[in-house]
């Protein structure tokens, strides 16, 4: 797990490798342990190192092959390493080092994109053809690890974080107004390639990019999540998938394992971080540490769920950690969470993410976390309403959009007024082909846009922040395809989850199971009191806060009735707008 950036020029001017340093040492928290840079003519590349697969230099990077004629930087873990690494050396390659690194190399050289459906882990990638002068880019099939462009007549630059690649300079600071279309309604997901910042994108998930010296570029798509069983998998039913979700789970979880020593989970006490230390105990994991987070109870709804973490920590006798905090510390690390994020977030995880990662760090470099089940396997409560809805679309916008387009026009002033570009996207994905149940358009949708820029991007940009990898079995490709392939109706019953949830049950005990759905809850940002309120109003109301973005009138509606103004996701929609305002002034924007 680390940090990546480079430049490509396109203007036969060599590349700034100055910009290059600049980029890859705001991205010094990503990687602690070693950096590194490599410049040839029109390229220059930038790497920040966390040593986890292979301590020794050998797998450092920029990371060098001259007989191949390859040069590479590389974010993630390919899990399946190991046997790459022997399927290679069947075809005659050999190596001079111990880690992932080096096969991903040496396997591009063998296969070239076609590469990509052979690895099993997270990775944004660039290597360099010094031959062909050609660069080629790819992100891994779930968007675990990110990769932001920016591209110019010039030349193209890439980074880990869009803070780091704004640190490079030249990047205009104006905001794209589709993008906060998307921010303002899609709850605060902005779908690649867009970012908030014009003229910055961010590589889709599960694709590929070839550009040369010359500017000339080519794109792919590599993977698509298709629903529906297999032909031998029609006549299964509850049992069946039950067993083969339990077997993809463990198969997850297991292979996640490599190169991990000191071992974490974070532990909300809900059925998926439950699931996972019940499979690591299973797998004989020993010393295994575990991780909670409580808040300060505020509108009557409690800021903890000790309760089941507790409970499971005792059951299968872990290293408990419990991380308590109050409103004070909340106001106070905020504006630090803000400057973690590559992208503003207004879910009230990421600060929980972000205090919980600065613990975790101090006891192990390597954490298993539950992302990715709710979008899998259908947890959400809006689930069941587009399975029976007529109007799929119409039932999916009503559950899960912040404003219709009426609220958001009045919401923004003028000249950022938009059509109604976010309802457009989802209506067009809905339309897509490789999904024919309605319920299964939604769960598409969330797997591959939602939770890449949501859920996703709030682990990785949290627990970075403290040189602490995250792993994700709910994320394995295998797991995910196995999940699509699941009718929904083995899905939604039981509150959701539902195979999920029996699969669960021959690992870990059913309080955990059959209890309301929770998750990292921060009542404080919820239902805006006390000091929280009067921080929010500043950042609002403030002179030096006004961008021309907001519709004053709007504000004073919403201030009004700071407790009663939610979204349908029971978000706060005072609190969408200032985290806005506070990404911005965190980044210098």
């Amino acid at each position: 797990m680390c940090g990546i950036a480079g430049e490509l020029r396109f203007d036969r001017q060599p590349a700034d490798l100055a910009a290059v340093e600049r980029i890859t040492h705001h991205l010094a928290p990503r990687g602690p342990d070693a950096h590194g840079f490599h410049s040839q003519g029109p390229l220059a590349l930038g790497h920040r190192r966390l040593k986890i697969m292979d301590l020794a230099e050998a797998s450092g990077q920029p990371m060098i092959d001259s007989t191949l004629g390859l040069s590479m930087v590389f974010n993630g873990a390919i899990y399946n390493y190991p046997e790459l690494r022997n399927e290679l050396q069947a075809l005659g390659y050999q190596f001079f080092s111990d880690g992932d690194t080096e096969v991903l190399l040496k396997a591009y050289h063998a296969w070239g994109a076609e590469m990509l459906p052979k690895l099993n882990g997270m990775f944004a990638f660039a290597i360099w053809e010094r031959d062909k002068q050609s660069l080629f880019i790819a992100r891994d099939r779930l968007g675990v690890k990110p990769l932001y462009l920016s591209r110019t007549g010039q030349r193209l630059r890439f980074a880990s974080t869009l803070p780091a690649l704004m640190a490079g300079g030249d990047i205009g600071k104006t905001l794209d107004p589709v993008a906060l279309n998307h921010y303002l309604n899609f709850h605060a997901v902005v779908p690649a390639p867009r970012t908030l910042i014009a003229g910055v994108e961010k590589l889709p998930p599960a694709s590929w990019m070839r550009i040369d010296a010359q500017g000339n570029c080519e794109q792919q798509t590599w993977w698509n999540l298709e629903f529906g069983p297999r032909r031998d998998e029609v006549a299964f039913g509850l049992e069946e998938w039950r067993d083969a979700v339990l077997q993809g789970m463990r198969e997850a979880v297991s292979i996640r394992q490599r190169a991990a020593v000191d071992v974490g989970v974070l532990l909300s006490g809900g059925v998926d971080s439950s699931m996972l230390v019940g499979l690591l105990r299973e797998a004989g994991v020993e010393n295994l540490s575990t991780f909670s987070i409580g808040f300060q109870d505020a509108g009557g709804e409690r800021g903890d769920e000790f309760q089941y973490s507790d409970l499971i920590a005792q059951r299968f006798a872990t290293r408990h950690h419990q991380l308590r905090i109050g409103e004070n510390e909340i106001i106070e690390q905020l504006p630090a969470a803000f400057r973690a994020m590559s992208e503003p977030m207004v879910s009230h995880d990421c600060i929980a993410f972000y205090l919980l990662s600065r613990e975790v760090a101090k006891h192990c470099k390597v954490v298993q976390s539950g992302q990715g089940a709710d979008e899998l396997f259908a947890g959400y409560h809006w689930y069941p309403l587009v399975d029976g809805a007529d109007d799929a679309f119409a039932a999916y916008r009503a559950a899960f959009f912040d404003r219709d387009h009426e609220e958001y026009a009045a919401c923004v002033q003028p000249q950022w007024l938009t059509d109604d570009m976010a309802g457009d996207f989802v209506r067009q994905h809905f339309a897509q082909p490789g999904a024919i149940a309605a319920v299964d358009k939604a769960l598409r949708l969330d797997s591959t846009v939602m939770l890449v820029d949501d859920p996703v991007k709030r682990v990785d940009n949290m627990t970075m922040a403290w040189g602490l990898e995250a792993r994700t079995p709910f994320l394995d490709y295998r797991l995910a395809e196995l999940s699509a392939r699941i009718p929904a109706r083995f899905k939604l019953p039981n509150g959701g989850k539902h195979v999920l949830k029996e699969a669960a049950r021959q690992v870990i005990p059913s309080e955990v199971i059959d209890r309301p759905k929770g998750y990292f809850p921060v009542p404080g940002l919820k239902h805006l009191e006390g000091a929280t309120l009067g921080w929010v109003q500043d950042l609002l109301l403030d002179p030096s806060q006004d961008r021309g973005l907001f519709n004053p009138a709007m504000l004073d509606r919403l201030l009004s009735d700071p407790q009663g103004q939610l979204t349908p996701l029971r978000g706060s929609k005072l609190w969408q707008m200032a985290a806005l305002n506070l990404w911005l002034n965190e980044q210098g924007l």
